[in-house]
């Protein structure tokens, strides 16, 4: 057969002979997607990453950080803080050949739409929980309790449960308000006995240069252990708004001399949370 061929091929021009040869991308694609989905790592697909940002933002805030604030939606079942992504710190060699189908997370679409849903007009939920899995938790494949869409979500539902940001900050006096200014140390000492030393309290600026509270994350090893030592690579978030688009800027620690606000929610009007 392949004696047969070879005649044929000295005629065909290059630009043919490539057409007709495997697609050797795609092949290697393939082969990394099965290795990852059959638990085959070689050791070129060991996790090279040893940390995890768990980031979850608060709904009110989220809608300051677009410059096109009227995009952002706030769905009628959402009161709390939702989860934005749990994220390898310096991941190499993700396999984003993996694809996420809605078959994939059907069972748990309940508690996704309640804790995980998206704030933007132009994103349905599905799209962005598939653009996390492909670009973040394909990368926490390398660790069997993440090797799956399924896995990766229970974790981060599980995770949402147990960092309950806004009662913490309840049963400490500190709610929602349009009014009210806090202090990062005041949230930060309430948070600190629940997720660590090692977290980190963002904020973002409205149109009228206002600090407002957006974001907290918290460090994790692979294990889910709190706080995590990664050896000097600062505070470097690898996904700080992935696939949120619209963004005028990510968030930023909030500044320690600076008070904030921590604006209520406004399902009519989410980009305008005081009228």
């Amino acid at each position: 057969m392949c004696h047969s061929l070879l005649p044929l091929l000295v005629t065909l021009s290059p630009a043919l002979i490539i057409l007709l040869l495997p697609n050797v991308s795609e092949t290697h694609e393939v082969e990394l997607w099965e290795d990852y989905k059959y638990g085959r790592h070689s050791s070129e697909h060991n996790c090279s990453w040893k940390c995890m940002l768990f980031t979850l933002q608060w709904p009110g805030g989220f809608c300051q950080s677009l410059s096109k604030e009227t995009l952002c939606r706030i769905p009628q079942n959402i009161s709390s803080w939702t989860i934005h992504g749990l994220w390898p710190l310096h991941a190499q060699r993700c396999c984003s050949c993996w694809p996420m189908f809605r078959s994939d997370v059907q069972e748990l679409e309940g508690e996704l739409l309640d804790y995980w849903p998206s704030l933007l007009k132009t994103k349905t939920y599905f799209h962005f929980w598939r653009e996390e899995w492909i670009k973040h938790g394909s990368c926490a494949a390398c660790v069997e309790g993440f090797n799956s869409p399924l896995k990766y979500f229970q974790i981060c539902l599980k995770l949402r449960h147990q960092f309950d940001i806004y009662n913490l900050l309840e049963a400490a006096g500190i709610t929602p308000s349009c009014e009210r200014l806090y202090k990062v140390a005041e949230v930060k000492k309430v948070l600190q006995p629940h997720i660590g030393e090692k977290h980190e309290v963002q904020c973002v600026k409205d149109e009228q240069d206002r600090q407002v509270l957006f974001q907290v994350k918290v460090q994790l090893t692979r294990n889910l252990t709190v706080g995590c030592d990664h050896h000097g690579d600062g505070d470097v978030d690898p996904a700080d708004g992935p696939g949120l688009g619209q963004r005028t800027s990510g968030g930023h620690p909030c500044p320690p001399d600076v008070p904030f606000y921590y604006y209520p929610i406004n399902h009519t009007a989410p980009w305008q949370p005081c009228g």
